[in-house]
């Protein structure tokens, strides 16, 4: 299957670019023991992790969400540039796009801050026109929001000409939402009923995938 030149891609970060489910296990482990809720393992951590904290603790925690919340996020301040691991041939696909001139943007569900801080420690800044995290917008994905956020500026609309890449189910439902071309990135099994509704455009399993798709634009 040819793909289209895109007029821009978006990228979702965690465990897309950068692989942070350790990060993300220990930060959450350690908030549920405060909060006496039984941690769950790392497969159930890979499987139930896609929204926003403001979105997804108010499920778990109830009325102490925000309590849970401000644990999390110092549990995960702490601990998160020192583990922080780009992932194998992350930065080729970059580099690879940035000399396409192809309009490049991040939309995580990630806090902002904590997202930029990432970024600017492995130096991956100039990649990306826009860096758009959770509380950026009024809504976090799979809302429009931060994918106008995204585009701002640019002249670019969201459309088929716009790729929107992530390893989740909140990516898929977001660039259905925005009317984008979805892509998948990574080895989950895409016949679960949660995708039926959001199935990828294509599946790319490594980057190396990926950037072989990108040197044909």
């Amino acid at each position: 299957m040819e793909l289209k030149r895109p007029k821009a891609i978006l990228f979702d970060w965690d465990n897309t670019l950068a692989d942070t489910w350790p990060t993300i296990h220990q930060a959450l482990t350690e908030t549920f023991e405060t909060m006496g809720v039984k941690p769950w393992s790392f497969e159930e951590t890979k499987e139930k992790v896609h929204k926003s904290l403001r979105d997804s603790f108010p499920e778990i925690f109830g009325d102490r969400w925000e309590e849970a919340g401000d644990i999390y996020m110092n549990n995960f301040k702490r601990i998160h540039l020192t583990k922080l691991v780009p992932l194998d041939g992350a930065e080729e696909v970059l580099k690879a796009i940035s000399a396409k001139k192809i309009y490049t943007a991040l939309v995580s569900n990630k806090t902002g801050e904590n997202l930029r801080k990432e970024i600017d420690h492995i130096g991956w800044s100039k990649y990306f026109a826009k860096i758009i995290g959770a509380k950026d917008a009024d809504e976090d994905k799979p809302s429009i929001k931060p994918v106008l956020m995204a585009l701002a500026g640019s002249g670019i609309v969201p459309n088929k000409d716009v790729w929107f890449i992530g390893d989740s189910i909140t990516d898929m439902e977001c660039a259905y939402n925005a009317t984008c071309l979805p892509f998948f990135y990574g080895d989950q099994d895409l016949t679960h009923a949660r995708f039926n509704n959001y199935q990828p455009h294509k599946h790319f399993k490594n980057h190396q995938e990926l950037l072989e798709e990108i040197k044909k634009l």
